[in-house]
This record gives structure tokens, sequence and C-alpha cells, in this order.
């Protein structure tokens, strides 16, 4: 079942590209203004991307060693987590189908870790190489965001530290089409990624599947 694990974060982060648009895309735009004239766009967008996947990886093993710690000490914490990361799905699909935005609250989970390490990526601008967009998209990277942590839960449910990662991974990487043609300027992907039908159809299949993880929990 990992492998549908990995795949189905793929998709969550593909899925997601108009909430990612809306939360990074402005900041991946902005990139351009820190970055020498003179120098490709793309390395300092490449960068900045594998920083903040690199944040969600590490997030992921920490989770998914959380979880895996509660499941050794607690036999009934294994189905219970697996609920939690289906229900908390359920919940990322009303938000991405507009039918229930209350998963925004979550987001304010977060907001205190964020406010503390935020001025320390002030130290990185202006860009001089692509190495300083790193560490700067690893910082963003711990923007809240209740796509992430509806993931999260995933990599809590995991029951390792290698799979926690592997499915955050996989989420990063599902997120980079969406922010690299934001940074791209292409317009098109963009509009296709907002288009309502779009989001209907990712929405209305991402339920579906929690639906079904919470009857294989149950």
């Amino acid at each position: 079942m990992t492998e549908i694990n990995f795949f189905s974060a793929f998709i969550i982060g593909i899925a997601g590209g108009v909430h990612c648009v809306g939360m990074c895309g402005g900041i991946v735009a902005a990139l351009r203004t820190v970055t020498p004239k003179d120098d490709a766009a793309f390395p300092y967008t490449l960068a900045y991307n594998s920083g903040r996947v690199i944040s969600y990886t590490l997030a992921g093993a920490l989770t998914g060693a959380v979880g895996q710690m509660a499941t050794h000490f607690v036999p009934i914490a294994a189905p219970a987590l697996s609920l939690i990361s289906a229900l908390m799905l359920l919940l990322l699909a009303c938000y991405l189908g507009q039918w229930w935005t209350g998963l925004t609250h979550i987001e304010s989970l977060g907001r205190g870790l964020f406010k503390a390490i935020q001025p320390i990526s002030k130290r990185f601008l202006p860009f001089k190489s692509p190495w300083h967009a790193l560490p700067y998209g690893f910082i963003w990277g711990w923007l809240p965001c209740g796509l992430v942590y509806s993931t999260l839960t995933w990599a809590l449910a995991s029951g390792s530290a290698l799979e926690g990662a592997g499915i955050m991974l996989a989420f990063g990487l599902g997120t980079l089409p969406t922010l690299f043609a934001a940074s791209a300027g292409s317009a098109y992907i963009i509009q296709g990624f907002r288009h309502p039908t779009v989001r209907q159809i990712c929405a209305s299949l991402m339920a579906l599947y929690s639906l079904f993880l919470i009857f294989r929990a149950f």
C-alpha cells in the first residue's frame, strides 16, 4: 500500500496546484526581483523549490518517526492514525472543491514556528547564487499550509521515518509543475489548474479516495 500512498501524495501535490499558486506563486514570481539580472532565472527557481521540497521531506521524516513510536507503544494508534489521515484528506478535498474551508483554521497551528524562523530567510537576500536560494526555499517550506498539514498526517500514519519522508517527497515533487509554470509566466497552464471544472474533478476524486480509506480503516 506504500506505493499507492506515494503516488497519491504526488497526485495531491498536483491537484493542489491552485492552492500552491495562491500561497507560493507570488513568492516564486518575486524571486526575479532578488535574482541577478544577468543570470538565468531557472537555476534560482530550481534551488528555491529544492529547498522547499527538502523541508517537506524532513518534516515527513520527523512526523513518520513520531508515528512509528506511537504505534510501537500504543497498538491502537496505527488504525487511529490511518483514520485521521483519511479524514484530513476528506477535509482537503472539501477545501480544494470550495465545499467547506474549515481547513484554513488548521493553518494557524504553524504560524508561531514560521514567525520565528522567517526573519532568518532575509539573510540570503538578494541572491548572489542559486546556493542562496536553496536555504531560502527551505525556510519558506515551513510556511503554514493546510495542504501540507493534511499530507503530513499520511506521513504520521505511515509507520516509519523513511516512508514518511518518501510521502512528503512525492507530495513536494507534485507541487513543482504549477510553481515552475508560475515562475515561467505560463498563464495557459496556470489557468488550466484554476479552471473550476479541473478543481471540482480533482476534489471529487480526492473525496472518493478518502472515503475508500475511511472504509478501509474501519
